[in-house]
């Protein structure tokens, strides 16, 4: 027998509530009772063609039960009820695609309401009783049964479109932190299961519930409730009010690209010219620096110049806040962020990846920059990667074998058949790097201040995307604009044929020694 047949007679039921209750907020509780009752025992019933007298038994029997329970001595009258009510106490078979469908609306309840609903009608335990296991008042043990009821014929009605369509984000953090990836994983690897990604996209834009996101996900709610404990362990997820939660980092959508598609280069073109030919007299002036090039040709470190030179002038000119990182969990400053762009929109960045070695043979950092039209991603270098590379370029050799053959097989070495390496990433000394930043200075300082006035401008409708409890994040990824419009700035310059594409798979990377 299907729910259809009691789904027939809910109207029935509900008056047959409101002929036997003083209130309609109890002919509302009575009905609900009636009609669980009667999902729960409908397997009970032997003979279908008896069902309306047994239903109207069960009715009865409940109606009784709620006028004892709550403790009130009045009379109940009867309407058009039969009055030979029969009840089958005898059941040959269960039907367990009911008793599925109950134990799965049930699942999706929180545990506030879940552990009653089990307990009342699975266990046989009164208010009362639930009360003293609880601690807490018998009225709210009342009050939660009614809620859990009302939920429950909601739910055997609805369910969410968003349900069993599980997306995917990729997760990552930035900040800083002393990380290897294997022995010392990236916190990413403890939020990176499907649900909780599900979770995190969910109730990211507003503040959700245990039990909207069981909804949404389409999982019983104790799935949420356990990986809602690690999230908030793992801190990713933050109690917004009380029992609702809500995403604690910036995740990329293409509604980010979308606003940087359709403001930021006509935001830039009355400054476009001068800063393009600032970039080209650095890149002329920095050709006499007689750095480690890497053998890399003159148009591939037209890239690697234009960013440093930006982040030269972002260290030195920048007003826009940069709000510090709050320790996390594992005692290291940085924050999550995941991405769900779909690739078809761009939105402004210049992507970038730091790691210096500040150990007794530390003297260099490297810096990976990507998110440039043509430029090939390259992770950063671990420190004794940075090691090693430093080896090579002043002693030809390392000692260190085993961190030499990884940085070779990484590609940031490569060994010549004589048996010499060769470093593929370019490398600036301090003194170096001095006049590199010389030169910058020499040609931004002049275009600063309206560069600047470009970027808050830009940045005022750019920030209203953000939700409002990342505030510091959202400050964070509008000061990155500072060096990111460069992206933009680059990409004009090669559609407008004054900038060259990189060549075939070009790294922008660079060493720099800092002691």
């Amino acid at each position: 027998m299907k729910y259809d047949k009691i789904e027939c007679y809910i109207d029935k039921v509900y008056g047959y509530a409101i002929n036997h209750t003083y209130s309609r907020e109890e002919a509302d509780e009575l009905a609900q009772e009636i009609l669980f009752t009667a999902v729960r025992e409908l397997p009970k019933l032997r003979d279908e063609s008896r069902f309306e007298p047994w239903l109207w038994g069960v009715a009865r029997n409940v109606a009784n039960t709620f006028r004892r329970n709550m403790g009130k001595q009045r009379a109940l009258y009867c309407y058009d009820v039969p009055e030979n009510l029969f009840y089958e106490d005898e059941y040959p078979f269960v039907e367990e695609e009911i008793y599925d469908t109950l134990r799965t609306k049930i699942a999706m309840l929180s545990a506030t309401y879940r552990d009653i609903i089990i307990w009342h009608y699975y266990d046989g335990l009164s208010a009362k009783t639930i009360a003293e296991k609880l601690n807490v008042p018998e009225g709210t043990v009342r009050w939660r049964l009614s809620e859990a009821r009302k939920k429950l014929k909601k739910e055997c009605g609805e369910m969410n479109e968003t349900a069993l369509r599980p997306i995917r984000m990729k997760l990552d953090i930035y900040g800083n932190g002393n990380y290897n990836g294997k022995t010392i994983p990236f916190p990413t690897v403890y939020i990176d299961d499907a649900l909780s990604q599900n979770i995190l996209y969910y109730c990211y834009e507003e503040p959700a519930s245990v039990e909207d996101l069981a909804k949404m996900c389409g999982v019983p709610a104790y799935y949420i409730e356990e990986r809602m404990e690690n999230l908030l362990k793992r801190e990713a997820v933050t109690e917004a009010v009380k029992g609702k939660y809500q995403t604690d980092f910036i995740i990329w959508s293409d509604k980010y690209g979308i606003y940087c598609e359709e403001h930021a280069e006509k935001a830039l073109l009355p400054l476009m010219d001068e800063i393009i030919l600032a970039l080209n007299s650095i890149a002329e002036e920095a050709k006499a620096i007689d750095f480690y090039k890497a053998k890399k040709g003159d148009n591939d470190l037209r890239y690697l110049y234009g960013v440093m030179a930006f982040a030269y002038a972002d260290e030195h000119y920048c007003k826009l806040p940069y709000p510090s990182f709050k320790k996390k969990y594992d005692g290291n400053e940085w924050c999550y962020l995941g991405n769900m762009e779909t690739g078809k929109h761009k939105r402004i960045a210049i992507g970038f990846q730091h790691s210096a070695n500040l150990g007794k043979r530390g003297g260099f950092s490297h810096t990976s920059y990507f998110s440039i039209n043509g430029i090939t991603f390259r992770p950063m270098m671990y420190d004794n990667y940075i090691n090693v590379c430093a080896d090579i370029l002043y002693h030809g050799a390392s000692k260190d074998i085993e961190s030499l053959a990884n940085a070779i097989q990484d590609g940031y070495i490569i060994k010549r058949s004589d048996g010499s390496f060769f470093v593929t990433v370019p490398s600036f000394t301090k003194e170096q790097k001095a006049a590199f930043d010389a030169i910058s200075e020499k040609y931004l300082a002049p275009i600063m201040a309206e560069y600047n006035e470009i970027v808050g401008n830009f940045i005022q409708g750019y920030k209203k995307l953000f939700p409002k409890h990342l505030l510091d994040d959202a400050q964070r990824m509008c000061r990155n604009m500072f060096t990111g419009m460069y992206s933009v700035i680059a990409a004009h310059a090669q559609r407008t044929g004054k900038l060259s594409m990189p060549s075939e798979n070009c790294y922008c990377d660079v060493m720099i020694q800092h002691k």
